[in-house]
């Protein structure tokens, strides 16, 4: 095999293997300091909308950009964990101008786990997600945006981005990047078997 598809063969692979959607770089100004990920911090500020075990004791926080491909993996993944623990999944504005307006779609949803699933279905095909409402609700623009700072503030640099404690050792877990059921149960220190 010749260097140079070599090269692209473990370039890609690489790519593939870290499941994960980077922001939109600008050249805006530079980061603030790192902010400790808690999941005291995410509980207190972000704003998302919940799927999954609603009464568990166990929360698993996952920032999403409603345009990130792996954010649908995960999205996937996550479902057979369902009845065993209580998601919320946190909308931010990263990747294109898409990704607003369809945060929005998701947070407001009346029934947010059928939305989700026919949103990360259309994107995984190819067909961009669901179809967005032109205008925003501003107090629902701003808590996209807060999310989105507070996913800077702790030094994230791709989604998803989960923020959780893992339930056997209680050791706080902020992750990024798409994982398959078992390999997220073994993160949450959960189950995989329905």
């Amino acid at each position: 095999m010749p260097m140079n598809r070599l090269l692209l063969c473990v370039l890609t692979c690489a790519a593939v293997l870290l499941g994960a959607c980077s922001p939109k770089q600008d050249s805006g100004p530079a980061k603030p300091a790192k902010q400790e990920v808690t999941v005291e911090a995410v509980a207190a500020q972000a704003k998302g909308f919940t799927v999954g075990a609603v009464m568990s004791a166990h929360t698993v926080y996952v920032f999403f950009d409603p345009q990130c491909p792996h954010c649908g993996h995960l999205w996937q993944a996550s479902v057979p964990l369902h009845r065993k623990i209580k998601f919320v999944w946190i909308p931010v504005a990263w990747i294109n101008a898409s990704s607003l307006p369809q945060g929005a779609a998701l947070l407001t949803s009346a029934d947010p786990n059928t939305q989700m699933t026919e949103h990360e279905a259309s994107l995984l095909a190819g067909k961009g997600g669901i179809a967005a409402p032109a205008s925003i609700a501003p107090g629902i623009e701003q808590s996209i945006k807060a999310n989105t700072q507070l996913l800077n503030s702790f030094g994230a640099e791709s989604v998803p981005f989960i923020v959780t404690k893992n339930a056997r050792t209680g050791q706080t877990i902020g992750r990024d990047g798409a994982l398959g059921t078992a390999a997220l149960a073994e993160l949450v220190g959960v189950d995989a078997t329905p």
